[in-house]
């Protein structure tokens, strides 16, 4: 099963969430570890991650009672285009009302899923509007604890995502016309978004596993994978190394890796003790995991996993929550106060090698690594350090 990424981007660009492959990891010789800012912006609310690309840098957040796509230049900061569209979006839990969802830059075109379940492509020259639909009045689509988060997958010309209606739980759009190419599943939709494997396209929905065959939707592997407790998410990406898939989770569900090199997969191993990631996902370097333990409320702990085994190798309490992306040889861990550590990619042992403040505030979103830019955000600034 042969798929094509539309990323027909530089490696030196950020175009998704977690990167050009969809794996937290940057490894192009042109970047240097961060050593001052070089622009501010100030931008509204949202979790969305940025993206990079074209010479831009993309931010999705709501201003008032609109959502917002806002291209700002590279070098400048200064913004090059703005779209926008209104919304009514309430958050339940009074967490936040922007969007949750990193854009998708592919084929000349930004893709983006807003809190309401909007998914739209817009022109990446000028931010012109090219389709739009409304998912969940089109599909009757319940709304979930914190709205929809699903960063839209691109290749082969389909948008591949989560929709979480009935006999449309997951699915894929024409990525030129946004027409509906396939749809398979009731499941409802989590705050995971789906990646690629040799096997299909896999979804980590709200039920659990969903593996599908691209080119018609045709399901050959699901296995549930929740929390027992309804106030639960599944949130982290699942990870991809060759025939074996990764999945996490937390609230008591655990972390699972599986071998897809038989049919049906052989479990190479399944606890809750490992690494179970609340909603951020764990990067994965020569057959080792490195990512975040336990709940966002109660202290994480940093650590690096064997990935065939589930041994945890070491750890760290981080004293809060975060994400982790991997430039080049070293490891980035961004906590949720601003702070970013530098910490040296070993399996045996662990070096941290420093940390600095790079904003105030609440960091929920990943960062984003290119064109000689680290861009990270809250839902006030978004910040691009040199």
């Amino acid at each position: 099963m042969t798929l094509t990424l539309l990323t027909l981007l530089l490696f030196h660009d950020w175009p998704q969430l977690l990167g050009p492959n969809r794996n937290g990891i940057y490894s192009d010789n042109d970047i240097k570890w961060p050593s001052g800012f070089a622009w501010q912006r100030d931008i509204g609310e949202g979790f969305a991650a940025p993206v990079i690309a074209d010479g831009k840098v993309i931010v999705f957040h709501r201003k008032a009672n609109k959502e917002v796509v806002e291209a700002f230049e590279v070098k400048t900061g200064k913004t090059v285009w703005r779209t926008e569209y209104p919304t009514t979006y309430k958050d339940d839990f009074g967490f936040d009302e922007g969007p949750r969802s990193a854009p998708t830059i592919a084929d000349g075109k930004v893709f983006t899923f807003g809190a309401e379940g909007v998914l739209q492509a817009l022109e990446l020259s000028t931010g012109k509007k090219i389709w739009r639909l409304d998912s969940y009045h089109l599909y009757d689509v319940k709304k979930g604890f914190f709205g929809a988060a699903c960063a839209p997958l691109v290749a082969d010309g389909k948008v591949f995502m989560q929709i979480g209606g009935k006999d449309i739980g997951v699915a894929a759009f024409d990525a030129a016309t946004g027409k509906i190419k396939w749809r398979s599943t009731s499941d409802e939709a989590s705050y995971s978004s789906p990646t690629l494997a040799p096997f299909g396209v896999v979804f980590f929905t709200r039920a659990g596993i969903v593996v599908a065959n691209p080119a018609n939707g045709k399901v050959t592997f699901t296995m549930p994978w929740r929390s027992r407790s309804q106030s639960s998410v599944n949130a982290a990406t699942p990870i991809v190394e060759g025939n074996i898939l990764f999945i996490t989770s937390s609230y008591g569900t655990g972390a699972i890796a599986l071998d897809f090199s038989s049919n049906p997969p052989k479990k190479l191993w399944s606890n809750d003790d490992s690494l179970s990631a609340h909603y951020a996902t764990p990067v994965l370097k020569d057959g080792f995991l490195y990512g975040l333990h336990g709940r966002t409320e109660t202290g994480q702990e940093l650590r690096a996993v064997e990935l065939r085994t589930g041994k945890v190798v070491w750890n760290m309490p981080v004293g809060g929550a975060g994400s982790v992306t991997l430039i080049k040889d070293k490891l980035m861990f961004l906590r949720d106060d601003g702070q970013i550590f530098k910490i040296n990619l070993s399996s045996k042992q662990l070096d941290v090698l420093g940390n600095f403040k790079v904003v105030d505030g609440k960091v929920r979103a990943f960062p984003a690594i290119g064109s000689g830019l680290v861009c990270v955000r809250n839902t006030k600034m978004l910040a691009c350090l040199q």
